[in-house]
């Protein structure tokens, strides 16, 4: 059964420690963190320059752009006040536990920061890959803590933008590499595998997508009833 898994590992394993030190109140939220390409990180603190500065002087990321550098309305939450959202390349820690991730066919769906610790949920194609990809964590030395097991038959109860559909797409395309740079896979090819039209896929991929960064931009995860 495709499963989530929930975990916890210290900054100091995955990166973004320095930040941590600081800057008071530092806490930042990724959404799917898909192939190569650098995330969009959503962040909030005492602070824009604060924030701008540690992380331009924090060596496990390079800050690639400011995406939104204002405190209206539209970078406001309610739980978490002013935030701002950037373009972070990370290096060293989290790159390795990607690597890990994929190597066992998983995706990173979701993670978010706070207090020096690393909240992540992680999607599997069955058990045994989850106990697989814990096992390098171990061998690693990540520091991992599992605090929740979610089997895709509780989808609802997971909080993720996307339909089952478009969480088994992703995960297939994540795997056979057609996210990397330069693509393993084209997107005929894709759809061959998954037994879909060309049309088809490209239309579920960019809805996928847009639940993605929409779900990032308005600062939460909820659940999105964009169909597959």
């Amino acid at each position: 059964m495709t499963t989530v898994v929930e975990l916890d590992v210290p900054a100091g394993r995955l990166g973004l420690a320095r930040t941590f030190d600081h800057v008071p109140a530092f806490g930042f939220q990724i959404g799917a963190i898909i192939g190569d390409a650098p995330p969009l990180v959503r962040v909030s603190g005492s602070d824009r320059q604060s924030i701008e500065r540690s992380l331009e002087d924090d060596p496990s990321v390079d800050v690639l752009a400011t995406v939104s550098v204002s405190a209206d309305e539209s970078t406001r939450s309610e739980s978490t006040g002013p935030f701002w959202v950037f373009r972070l390349e990370f290096t060293g820690g989290l790159e390795l536990f990607q690597r890990l991730v994929a190597s066992a066919d998983g995706a990173v769906l979701s993670a978010r920061g706070r207090e020096g610790i690393w909240s992540l949920q992680l999607l599997f194609h069955d058990r045994e890959s989850v106990s697989t990809c814990y096992d390098l964590f171990e061998r690693y030395e990540f520091d991992v803590e599992v605090t929740r097991l979610t089997g895709m038959d509780d989808l609802e109860r997971v909080q993720t933008p996307l339909t089952q559909t478009q969480y088994e797409t992703i995960c297939t395309a994540h795997d056979l590499g057609y996210f990397d740079v330069p693509r393993a896979i084209t997107l005929e090819e894709l759809a061959a595998e998954l037994d879909v039209s060309h049309q088809a896929l490209s239309e579920r991929l960019r809805r996928s997508q847009a639940a993605l960064i929409s779900a990032e931009l308005s600062g939460g995860l909820d659940s999105s009833p964009i169909d597959p």
